[in-house]
């Protein structure tokens, strides 16, 4: 981690710094004592003395972790800033501190909105990002997918929440714009009363990042009626590279069809023949979720785009790795290069990692393989696409559905005796997206019902979910709580792959009525979940 915020007395002297002006020494007045102009020398600072100032602040700022310090931190490192000089400005440099932290142009700030307002009313959208600090991504990216949605739900409020603290912390810092990280944005909503709260991320997958919001959620679960986490923009991972889904060629075919048209081309194939390759470039992590990407590589194949290669910062998967990917263009004939980011926001990694001048830039490693006769960049993230924002969109309005389904209750809820004893298809609708049927299954599930009892089977995405518990999670805890065992369920995909999951067999109450059921994973930590069985259809 980077460095602590400062202790009180370092704050203290900071401030006091200020006083002491740019840092220029000035000759002391004929009429000065000899101890007036010791005490003005020891009160001067020297340029590098000021910039370092700045530089440590920048440093104590740079972290993950939001303090009760952080919002006077980020208003002194500003005022410290504009009190330098040019020069002085220059000067500044840290572990994590540059010049660029404030002094970079990244577009008109005021275009953007942190959508941090109050009177959210009882239904929230809240649109979680990563976030950047480059002010025009932020406004076209992050804003154009919530402007979409908001839109397109004008009965919901639209907030914002950031993951990144980093990212939080410049842009309140540099352009006085205090965007609520997840945690806030939570406390937000409980203290506006909300009482259905749908989380859309913006995240590219089922990463880190979207892991750390299920993990904010949970000490939040009691809070709401309702809650239900969309899906990102690729939607379900999958097992391995071959696996591929609707949103993965939607974004393909979006991220492509804007590329080509921004180069100039009538169409892909045009594109090749003129000897053009198109290089999208993600972040990569080391996250089972990785394989995201190598997924995109099978879509781009599958929709014969042969002269389109993905790679990613981090080379992760390896077949990503830029040398790997200047390799493959390479070997197959390309000469002229179009390097545009696979991301929401076009950043710090579009600007810098790929478009930098930097020798260890894509731009720059692309161009030294000296195998191109051009290389060329496009700044611009995918979420000032419009059929990006539509997607994120429609996996906003399943989230409402679901989260609808699962807050359901009526009093005409169904009980066995309702149904003849037989097995019956019926829905399975929890409020959770970490939690919930195999996808090629639908929701659907199947229903037994004998001897006025009515078990549902339930078969998940895969083997993380270790046991459940008819009830609250407190209750499972207990001794001699009677946990669920899982069973060993086989999925069969679209492209004929098959894979072993966990299945379980659920006691149900009642039909089309929510019930408690608790989870809990490979970590060993207990979840609250409510679930909804309903719309019965005889075998």
């Amino acid at each position: 981690m980077k460095r602590k915020a400062f202790t009180t007395m370092a704050l203290i002297g900071l401030a006091a710094s200020l006083l002491t002006g740019c840092g220029k020494k000035e000759e002391p007045a004929t009429t000065a004592t000899a101890t007036e102009a010791v005490a003005t020398a020891a009160d001067a600072k020297s340029d590098e003395e000021l910039a370092k100032e700045v530089a440590d602040l920048i440093d104590a700022i740079y972290v993950q972790e939001w303090t009760p310090e952080t919002d006077d931190l980020c208003a002194e490192a500003k005022a410290k800033w504009d009190a330098l000089t040019d020069a002085q400005k220059e000067l500044v440099e840290g572990e994590n501190a540059d010049p660029d932290y404030f002094g970079r142009d990244t577009g008109d700030a005021s275009k953007d909105d942190p959508l941090n307002a109050d009177k959210i009313g009882e239904n929230e959208i809240l649109v979680v990002s990563f976030g950047t600090s480059f002010n025009e991504s932020r406004s076209e990216d992050i804003k154009g997918v919530e402007d979409a949605i908001a839109k397109a739900n004008p009965d919901w409020s639209v907030r914002r929440a950031f993951t990144a603290q980093i990212i939080i912390n410049h842009v309140q810092a540099r352009d006085g714009e205090k965007i609520d990280n997840i945690d806030q944005a939570l406390d937000r909503a409980v203290a506006n009363g909300v009482k259905n709260l749908i989380i859309q991320p913006t995240h590219l997958m089922h990463g880190a990042e979207y892991d750390e919001i299920i993990e904010a959620l949970d000490k939040y679960s009691d809070k709401f009626e309702t809650v239900s986490v969309a899906e990102p923009l690729l939607g379900q991972v999958g097992k391995d590279a071959t696996v591929i889904n609707d949103d993965k060629k939607a974004v393909a075919e979006a991220v492509v069809a804007e590329a080509v048209k921004e180069a100039g081309f009538d169409s892909l194939d045009k594109a090749a023949d003129d000897g053009v390759a198109f290089v999208f470039m993600g972040h990569g992590t080391a996250h089972t979720a990785k394989v995201s990407y190598s997924q995109m590589a099978t879509q781009m194949a599958d929709l014969g785009y042969k002269n389109v290669f993905v790679g990613t910062v981090e080379g992760e998967p390896e077949e990503t790795a830029c040398e790997e990917v200047i390799k493959n263009v390479k070997d197959a004939g390309y000469k002229k290069v179009i390097l545009r980011p696979l991301m929401v926001v076009a950043g710090d990694h579009a600007n810098n990692d790929m478009a930098g001048d930097e020798e260890d830039s894509w731009k720059s490693m692309f161009t030294a393989s000296g195998a191109f006769d051009s290389v060329d960049c496009q700044i611009a993230g995918l979420g000032r696409i419009a059929s990006v924002q539509d997607l994120y969109v429609a996996h906003t309005a399943d989230a409402i559905k679901n989260a609808g389904a699962a807050g359901a209750t009526s009093t005409d809820a169904k009980k066995a005796s309702d149904l003849a004893d037989g097995t019956y298809k019926v829905k399975f609708t929890t409020d959770g997206s970490m939690f919930h049927i195999a996808d090629p299954l639908n929701d659907t599930a199947e229903l037994t019902v004998k001897d006025g009892k009515m078990t549902v089977h339930i078969t998940l995405t895969s083997k993380n979910i270790v046991n459940l518990f008819p009830g609250l999670a407190e209750d499972a805890k207990k001794d001699g709580a009677e946990l669920l065992e899982p069973t060993v369920d086989t999925v069969e995909y679209d492209d004929g792959t098959t894979e072993e999951v966990h299945g379980f067999d659920v006691p149900v109450p009642a039909l089309d009525e929510e019930f408690d059921l608790a989870l809990i994973g490979s970590k060993n930590k207990w979840y609250d979940h409510k679930v909804v069985v309903s719309s019965p259809i005889e075998d």
